[in-house]
């Protein structure tokens, strides 16, 4: 059965990239300041948005954690930490292209900018204390503290913009100005994708945490065969 949602995600996903990825190059126009260049935003701003997806699991999975003490919610929020780590790093290597083309350098020490690679060093940070420390159930609780700490660094790159108006442009969504700033069609594209990416973050979830608990029950078997 989880074979088989698997597969089933996996295959959705699969259309939905080929899909969005045929209309941004061949259906869209080319925007009228950045020319073509401007098709990275379909990417750069819904990695963002689908490593957010993934801080927000990590910290309630932390908490759970705290709460019930099951080992099943760290291994959701290592997970949910790991491949929301990977969607930011795409989010960071995405702007840095776009920020070349369009300002002719690959980095400014602006804000948003600033504070995403804050951010994504906190959550690195997180997965190396994970392999500082043996015991599982010490591991789980700094982890999960750790977790639900970070994401303020997540909560101010997400404000960056509005807080501080440095290079990176402000706000362009309707759901966040209440104004239409860019072509709707456009923007619809963009909502698109989000969830392209979104079922794909959903899809590497699952299959990390498969792989974590896969991976416990095998130190598990360990630890009793070094008792005996």
């Amino acid at each position: 059965m989880a074979k088989n949602i698997r597969l089933g995600l996996g295959a959705l996903v699969g259309m939905l990239l080929l899909r969005n990825l045929y209309v941004i190059l061949f259906n869209l126009p080319d925007e009228m300041e950045q020319g073509p260049i401007y098709r990275i935003f379909y990417y750069h701003l819904p990695a963002f948005f689908a490593a957010i997806l993934c801080y927000i699991t990590a910290l309630v999975a932390s908490s759970m954690y705290l709460i019930k003490k099951n080992l099943r919610y760290d291994a959701i929020a290592m997970s949910a930490t790991e491949v929301g780590l990977a969607f930011a790093a795409v989010n960071l290597i995405t702007g840095m292209i776009w920020g070349r083309i369009s300002w002719g350098i690959w980095w400014a020490w602006d804000a948003r900018l600033t504070w995403a690679l804050i951010c994504w060093l906190v959550y690195f940070g997180y997965l190396m204390l994970r392999q500082a420390i043996d015991d599982p159930t010490e591991r789980a609780k700094n982890s999960a503290v750790l977790s639900i700490f970070a994401f303020v660094s997540v909560a101010i790159t997400y404000k960056a913009i509005e807080w501080w108006r440095t290079q990176h442009p402000g706000p362009v969504l309707s759901i966040r100005t209440g104004k239409q700033l860019i072509d709707p069609v456009m923007e619809n594209m963009l909502y698109m994708n989000f969830l392209a990416l979104a079922t794909l973050a959903v899809l590497m979830v699952i299959i990390r945490l498969n792989q974590e608990e896969m991976q416990r029950q095998i130190d598990g078997l360990r630890r009793r065969a070094h008792a005996i």
